[in-house]
């Protein structure tokens, strides 16, 4: 008996969860005496992420859902399954899953009822079917403890790293074509989503139409399947507003290492990537006090009332134009940053991995890199 890995993720769009499914399985597998320890089952639609990977060994004829519920315990029958993005198989008893936060519990009007009702089904089920619950923040464990009626000792915290954003080549080329100019603008990033509160910021964009020439540019898009998602675009008539829609990990990473500052007012986040990868890639962060977001960034973000358009205004009109603040904000945000490592957090998986054997049948070549 092993282990393997849900490779569910890997014909899904690398965004969120997927990103963390997907960097925590690189860097478990780089950390293994060799990659084949931690083998990647993926679907028939899955695409190459140059993880150590394997198709199942049952006809490919499922996909998507089904073939999570259906063919995945099937193929990992003798292994303890690893599920890394919110769901699982229900039906399989020998596994750890990683549930991101309960928004479908805490914010359900944020998502289609259809959505909210299938997730909620799956967490109650997942919660008695598994060994362990993984989570990524301690405002997440203490809100699956609550709803899930869950003691503490059955969910641990693995925090996500930052640092893949050193792997990506910027793409300026995206500046251009947006006609943006450097530390002249503000960038947005996040789904259509009402938890990301964008209608707020649209409204403070209005504040500050007179007093200020920065522009702002919106990275994301929405999923009606999922989200309940805001007609947000309708309102948004103001030239300073960029609807850039989704971006590719090169343009986000041009995008933070130009822009004067991310915003990231979210009333509702289970970790929050986006400051941390902001943060990585020198850009200053103005975020809320909301959820998980005070833990995440510390003492380096510069923090706002979500529920204020005012006062998100009046960040950004600092933020912008008292360089020293920002200056500060850059420095103490790479510092932050550079506390949240893949490396960290795939070392803190690999001892949970080994109490769950109690054997060591996983050996690990490498230990996590210290500052």
């Amino acid at each position: 008996m092993g282990f393997t890995i849900n490779g569910k993720f890997a014909s899904q769009r690398i965004t969120g969860v997927q990103r963390v499914a997907f960097e925590l399985t690189r860097a478990l597998q780089a950390q293994a005496s060799t990659p084949n320890d931690l083998p990647l089952v993926v679907p028939p639609d899955a695409k190459d992420l140059g993880l150590a990977s394997r198709k199942g060994r049952l006809p490919q004829l499922l996909k998507g859902n089904l073939w999570e519920q259906v063919v995945l315990p099937l193929e990992s029958a003798q292994d303890t399954l690893i599920s890394l993005c919110n769901t699982g198989p229900l039906l399989k008893r020998r596994q750890l899953v990683m549930i991101h936060d309960m928004a479908v519990y805490d914010v359900p009007q944020a998502f289609s009822k259809r959505f909210s009702f299938w997730y909620r089904f799956k967490f109650s089920v997942l919660a008695k079917q598994t060994r362990l619950i993984l989570t990524v923040s301690d405002f997440s464990k203490r809100r699956i403890c609550h709803h899930l009626g869950l003691a503490e000792s059955h969910v641990e915290v693995i925090r996500p790293g930052a640092d893949h954003m050193d792997r990506i080549e910027p793409d300026p080329a995206i500046l251009t074509r947006l006609s943006l100019e450097k530390g002249k603008f503000c960038v947005l990033v996040g789904s259509l989503d009402p938890r990301k509160n964008l209608q707020r910021v649209l409204d403070a964009t209005k504040l500050l139409e007179k007093k200020s020439d920065i522009k702002f540019v919106v990275a994301g898009g929405a999923n009606p399947r999922v989200f309940a998602a805001q007609d947000v675009q309708g309102v948004a008539q103001s030239d300073k507003v960029t609807w850039a829609g989704f971006v590719s990990d090169g343009e986000l990473k041009a995008l933070y290492g130009s822009a004067a500052c991310l915003v990231f007012p979210s009333l509702y986040e289970g970790y929050g990537l986006p400051p941390l990868e902001a943060m990585r890639c020198g850009c200053p962060v103005i975020t809320s006090s909301e959820a998980s977001l005070p833990e995440v960034c510390g003492d380096a973000a510069m923090y706002c009332d979500p529920l204020s358009a005012t006062d998100i205004a009046a960040k950004i009109e600092v933020m912008t134009t008292q360089h020293d603040v920002r200056e500060w904000h850059r420095q103490r945000g790479y510092a932050r940053a550079n506390q949240f490592r893949w490396d960290r957090a795939a070392y803190a998986l690999a001892q949970i991995l080994y109490g769950e054997r109690h054997e060591s049948a996983l050996y690990l070549k490498t230990q996590p890199t210290k500052d």
